[in-house]
Order: C-alpha cells, then structure tokens, then sequence
C-alpha cells in the first residue's frame, strides 16, 4: 500500500476466519514498524472491524500515529475465542 505522509487515512487489512468463527467482537491490534524485529508491546496499537477487515486510522491529524516518509512493516494481532492469541505480518506500507 502507498500512502503520502500528508494524508490521515484508515490502514485496511483484510482478514480470513477460519469457518465458523466471527471476529468482529475479538480484539484487533495493527503495529507499523520500520525495524526487521518483532513489534515491541509500545508499538501496537488498538484497531476495529469494519466490514471483515481490521482498520486503523493513520496519519497527521488524529491518526493513531503520524509516519515519516518510508517503507514499514506492518503487523496484526487478533485475540479470536479459544487458546489461540494469533499475531502475523500483514505486509508492508510505503509513505512517501
């Protein structure tokens, strides 16, 4: 995904349940990361469902975090009913 730096907008990830499972009430966190590592507990930030995806409003007015220009990794962690607390790379995001 592109986004310019000036632009405050909602970051979309689509997510797949497995059948049968709703994730709309589950626990949704995004983190924008420019490292190689992992999220750190500081980088993530809470999100919401909207239409069958994980949203989070980015940028410089009222995002949750304004980026500088660059290309960052971005990450999702959905807390779904059951033992599982599932976090993976979700891809990656350039702001120019």
């Amino acid at each position: 995904m592109l986004i310019p730096a000036s632009s405050t907008e909602y970051l979309h990830i689509p997510v797949t349940a497995p059948a049968g499972v709703d994730l709309t009430g589950a626990p949704v966190q995004i983190a924008i990361v420019l490292h190689a590592d992992n999220p750190t507990d500081a980088e993530w930030h809470d999100a919401e469902w909207a239409d069958g995806e994980a949203r989070l409003l980015v940028g410089p007015d009222g995002g949750a975090l304004a980026l500088t220009r660059g290309t960052y990794r971005v990450w999702i962690a959905v807390d779904p009913p059951g033992a599982e607390n599932i976090t993976r790379q979700a891809g990656t995001l350039r702001i120019t």
